[in-house]
């Protein structure tokens, strides 16, 4: 009898053990990335994501946030990393906060852009245009935003106050979507409308539009988007941090994957299937990985 309790004695300590080994692997092949919902980021971050679980087998949790969050949580630990940080001036005021505890693996997109963007068939040309009555009236003195968290709504509001126009004209706040799907209406109407715009996005495939100059320099020139990591990601989980640091690719590269989504498929299914047909640039990002 007490050898038959020995025996299954040892058979628990045996099952507790690999339960626990199981546990602990499962632990360290988890990974939380943050990202905006800007139609360029949920692109982006899916990719990474895929990539992640079909080549590194990991397990992604993905957490939609606004800018400040997104970057607060990588800076406490609360998300490992994200690959949507507008750089050098849409994102300036949480790089200056958060930039002490959080590690820039540099650009994973170069030549993106911010600003005010309108239809192409406006005879509008510059953010001063905006202070011709006949322009407020047009669009009731308003400029459709996207949500109030986001780095390029900080800007219009200090472009309202340097060219003289926050007395008037008001920022409406909405969403990322919301703002492509009154944008769409407006131009299939051939009707007057100001946008906060961003390249790249779906956008810029489908309508014919253009950005107001911005002779202030208030929205800052070319930008990059960049990879940022919580500080002890390298130590914790290498192969996801070497994926993530050589994690690059081209505006035309993410234009794929956002007309995709905006045509229909689902974000999983868009990544899915770029990644997949474009297996020698996903190699280039795993070199190294062993």
């Amino acid at each position: 009898m007490k050898k038959k309790w020995g025996l299954a004695l040892t058979a628990v300590i045996v099952l507790a053990a690999a339960l626990a080994g199981c546990s602990q692997k499962t632990d360290s092949k988890k990974i939380k990335l943050a990202y905006v919902a800007w139609d360029s980021e949920i692109a982006s971050t899916n990719v990474v994501k895929y990539v992640l679980e079909s080549k590194l087998d990991y397990s992604v949790e993905l957490l939609q946030v606004d800018a400040g969050p997104m970057w607060a949580g990588v800076s406490d630990g609360s998300a490992d990393a994200m690959v949507a940080a507008w750089l050098p001036t849409t994102h300036a005021s949480y790089l200056e906060k958060y930039g002490s505890s959080v590690e820039d693996l540099g650009p994973n997109l170069e030549g993106t852009k911010t600003g005010l963007v309108i239809p192409s068939y406006m005879k509008e040309n510059s953010i001063e245009d905006l202070n011709n009555d006949a322009t407020g009236k047009s669009v009731d003195y308003q400029i459709i935003g996207i949500e109030p968290g986001a780095g390029i709504m900080q800007s219009t509001e200090k472009a309202l106050k340097d060219y003289g126009l926050d007395g008037k004209w008001k920022l409406i706040e909405s969403s990322s979507a919301a703002m492509a799907t009154e944008l769409q209406k407006a131009y299939e109407a051939k009707k007057p409308i100001i946008v906060t715009g961003w390249t790249p996005h779906w956008m810029f495939a489908n309508m014919d539009l253009k950005y107001l100059e911005d002779p202030k320099g208030v929205y800052g020139g070319a930008e990059s988007i960049h990879t940022i990591a919580r500080k002890d990601l390298k130590s914790d989980k290498s192969d996801a941090y070497t994926l993530l640091d050589q994690f690059t690719w081209t505006a035309d590269d993410m234009a794929e994957v956002m007309v995709a989504i905006q045509e229909g498929q689902s974000p999983e299914e868009a990544a899915k299937a770029w990644a997949d047909s474009h297996s020698d640039q996903v190699d280039k990002w795993l070199e190294g990985i062993k």
